[in-house]
């Protein structure tokens, strides 16, 4: 990694906000949905998503410091397509480990092209016994390419949740 967690810090002030009412000022996304039932299903998709299962599939992910993720863990994804292709730096924020939720939150760095924060989460119901994978971001342009970006960014983005969330069925 190219960051020291003790000397770096995020590139924004609302760390920790996934956790409730997303801050003004940026964009606000959220995805939820249902992959299957059953709490067998739900402990193994909440295993799978704190040991990276979703940055994994998706194949964006380069490095984490720890194997499953933890407070502090730094995280380097890489981005883009082929030689356009970057690294960016994230640091894990939280971990949920609730008896109906599990995952985890990241937060970027520097060298991120967008400011903010993610959130990777299952969820279950124990009402209806339904499994719901959840992709939950407030993020704004961090770079002159990413501004530029504009709406395009955005679809990205909702494009890589949903198949963040595929890697788990």
């Amino acid at each position: 990694m190219t960051h020291e967690p003790a000397t770096v810090e995020f590139t924004y002030a609302e760390v920790g906000a996934t956790r409730s009412e997303f801050p003004p000022g940026y964009h606000h996304f959220r995805l939820r949905r249902r992959i299957g039932s059953g709490r067998a299903l739900f402990e193994a998709a909440g295993a799978q998503i704190l040991a990276y299962r979703m940055q994994r599939g998706t194949g964006i992910l380069v490095a984490a410091t720890t194997p499953t993720a933890a407070p502090g863990t730094e995280m380097t994804m890489r981005l883009g397509i082929g030689r356009l292709g970057f690294r960016a730096h994230c640091r894990v924020v939280y971990v949920l480990d609730e008896p109906d939720r599990r995952g985890f939150a990241y937060g970027t760095l520097p060298d991120h092209p967008e400011i903010g924060e993610e959130l990777f989460a299952v969820e279950y119901d124990p009402a209806d016994d339904a499994v719901y994978g959840i992709v939950e971001a407030f993020a704004r342009p961090g770079t002159w390419y990413t501004r530029m970006g504009g709406p395009v960014v955005r679809v990205i983005q909702r494009w890589f949740a949903g198949r963040y969330i595929a890697t788990l069925t």
